[in-house]
């Protein structure tokens, strides 16, 4: 345990110091695509260099998070410390040039491969090996979020649904918290949102948060069916992988110029905001859906996470439209419940609720994230995720 609090500290700086580089480099690149739009026109190039690197240098780590959990089970080769830079300079390049990704994922195989690089000359054992691999999953999501209790528990109820590991969770809380602080030490900024109204919770209340959390878990299952379904088609009929990237930069780039707007390429993080706040179009979360399940299925790099927080606070707007709870308070459930039913992990998606929100929202997010998880059934993004 000593050991393993030792490399976690060493971790935390580490996984810290590259996560705030990694949202700071994010940011640079969103400002200067919105204020050069004409750049999304080499989005295709883009995807067709991405794919094409990992054809040549990165079959080994192409698997991303699904590597990460296989690993955590059954062990095996240590993972590449170059899944890190790949993926880094992926899934900025998907982000400078228009296409519809997330951080999760660039987060957490950054930590994971940084984490790996200690399991040989430490000589842990398998055990311990898998320990230090969730508390750098752990350290990457509560970095790059800024929510250290959710990057816990994420940590320890992604890999394996039904089981949590208690063995690990002290070295896991710990290189949460540590690599929170170490990224906010750097200046990286988190996205503060907000919800106004909490109303006080009724009978009628909890019948609407148990209606709106099965609409979010069968939203979560449709991304979850086009990201599974789109995957193999663009497999079956184009088999050079740099080509689908370019096909579907092709797509993205003429969705945005056909739309008149950029609002759904990116991380869509203003879009969020406003979806607190003002009454937005009832098919934006559609649209958003589309877009990223397109540009991830194709084998653009990103995580899926920041998109499906888009889907789901948009969707929680347009039931507002029927649904007499508060356009704040229902934007903040779909927020996370939509993500909690696409991962499986709702005990982590309720704390992180609580941890962006406050503690007013809590049994109604804890509600739409439960029934969101249960409706969207054993489906989940991670392919590998395991089932008790």
């Amino acid at each position: 345990m000593l050991k393993l609090l030792f490399i976690s500290l060493l971790l935390s700086l580490l996984v810290g110091s590259a996560s705030a580089g990694f949202l700071i480099s994010l940011d640079w690149v969103t400002d200067y695509r919105e204020e050069h739009l004409w750049i999304i026109l080499f989005l295709p190039i883009a995807g067709f260099s991405v794919s094409w690197v990992y054809l040549r240098y990165g079959k080994n780590v192409e698997q991303g998070n699904n590597l990460l959990i296989d690993t955590i089970h059954d062990g095996g080769e240590r993972i590449p410390f170059r899944m890190a830079p790949l993926i880094y300079i992926g899934t900025i390049l998907t982000h400078l040039f228009g296409g519809s990704a997330g951080r999760e994922g660039t987060a957490l195989q950054m930590a994971g491969a940084i984490a790996d690089q200690f399991s040989k000359p430490f000589r842990l054992s398998k055990e311990d090996r898998s320990t230090l691999l969730l508390s750098a999953i752990a350290g990457g999501f509560g970095a790059v979020f800024g929510t250290p209790l959710a990057g816990m528990v994420f940590a320890l109820e992604f890999n394996h649904l039904g089981k949590l590991n208690y063995r690990a969770i002290f070295p896991v809380l710990m290189t949460a918290v540590l690599s929170d602080q170490v990224c906010k030490l750097w200046n990286a900024e988190h996205t503060a949102y907000y919800i106004d109204i909490v109303p006080k919770l009724t009978f009628a209340g909890i019948a609407y948060s148990l209606l709106a959390g099965i609409i979010f878990g069968l939203c979560a299952t449709v991304f979850i069916r086009f990201m599974h379904e789109a995957s193999k088609l663009w497999k079956r009929y184009i088999v050079f992988s740099p080509l689908r990237a370019l096909l579907a930069g092709l797509f993205v780039v003429s969705g945005v110029y056909l739309l008149g707007t950029t609002k759904y390429i990116g991380l869509g993080i203003p879009m969020i905001e406003l979806s607190f706040e003002q009454q937005q179009l009832p098919y934006d979360f559609a649209l958003k859906l589309l877009f990223t399940v397109v540009t991830l299925s194709a084998g653009f790099k990103g995580g899926e996470v920041t998109p499906l927080f888009f889907i789901g606070a948009t969707l929680g707007n347009a039931l507002s439209l029927f649904i007499p709870l508060q356009m704040g308070l229902l934007a903040g459930m779909g927020f996370v419940a939509v993500f909690a039913g696409a991962t499986n992990t709702p005990i982590a998606c309720t704390l992180m609720a609580i941890e962006l929100f406050g503690a007013d929202s809590a049994v109604y997010v804890a509600i739409a994230c439960v029934v969101s998880y249960i409706f969207s059934g054993k489906l989940s993004i991670y392919t590998s995720q395991r089932m008790t």
